[in-house]
């Protein structure tokens, strides 16, 4: 479906639609999916990230149908407490790509960046995404973990995500990422906004790429830090993404 900006103003802005706005704001999408362990410590880390000067944040969390207490712990601990924080609710659980595409579709940021709620990823490498994007020398910035640190991703996660970026390298010439499945993908939201965006699951990251690429956008990549964590502690992708992934990189290659 196509996405399309908002009318609504800033809940809490005071601006008259007159009023030019002198700080850049980054939205945070947070799909959530059966994260009631994770969900309150990652609500305090992107609340508490540091922004470089003259950036605010708007925070929005998707809860994707979960079924674990996370829903309730978002009303009773979240919603209750955050004026800050957005959330927006799933009647089914329909994946992370539809988590994010309702993000997109209620964000009000300049800038988006995508934050798992499962603690592998940290907020407070926010102002490394936003650096190249607030001098004008991005629109797209990936975050990458081959670049910075890893720790704890087991050998078959490493070589599919290689195989992964090395398929991304030769669909599209001139890409020359290092790690095309990074969650930690920021985009002005007007790139988002820009085209079609149809993935429902984890296809979500090799859509976007391929369409970023195909239109002309360099993705530019900065070193992050990476904690992997099991599937005993909740990892739900799965061999078969990986599948999906080469199939959506190679099907968007060729169509919209």
């Amino acid at each position: 479906m196509t996405l399309e900006r908002p009318l609504i103003a800033n809940e809490g802005d005071t601006r008259t639609p007159e009023t030019p706005r002198t700080t850049s704001v980054l939205t945070v999408a947070v799909p959530v999916f059966n994260e009631r362990e994770t969900l309150l410590e990652i609500v305090r880390q992107v609340r508490g990230a540091t922004l470089p000067a003259g950036v605010e944040r708007e925070i929005i969390l998707v809860d994707d149908g979960s079924t674990d207490g996370t829903t309730e712990l978002l009303r009773s601990d979240v919603e209750s407490r955050f004026a800050d924080v957005r959330v927006l609710y799933h009647a089914q659980n329909r994946g992370k790509g539809a988590g994010i595409i309702s993000a997109v579709a209620a964000a009000q940021g300049d800038f988006l960046v995508v934050q798992d709620a499962d603690l592998e990823y940290d907020p407070n490498e926010f102002p490394l995404l936003l650096a190249p994007m607030l001098t004008g020398k991005a629109d797209v910035v990936y975050g990458s973990r081959f670049l910075g640190k890893i720790a704890g991703m087991k050998g078959a996660n490493l070589l599919a995500n290689r195989l992964l970026t090395g398929a991304t390298n030769l669909l599209f010439p001139g890409a020359r990422i290092t790690d095309e499945a990074t969650c930690y993908k920021m985009f002005r939201l007007s790139v988002l906004r820009s085209f079609p965006l149809k993935a429902q699951r984890f296809d979500f990251c090799p859509e976007v790429t391929a369409k970023v690429l195909k239109r002309g956008y360099r993705i530019h990549e900065v070193p992050i830090t990476y904690r992997a964590r099991t599937e005993a502690q909740g990892k739900k992708i799965r061999w078969t993404d990986g599948v999906d992934a080469l199939w959506t990189l190679l099907k968007y290659r060729f169509t919209d």
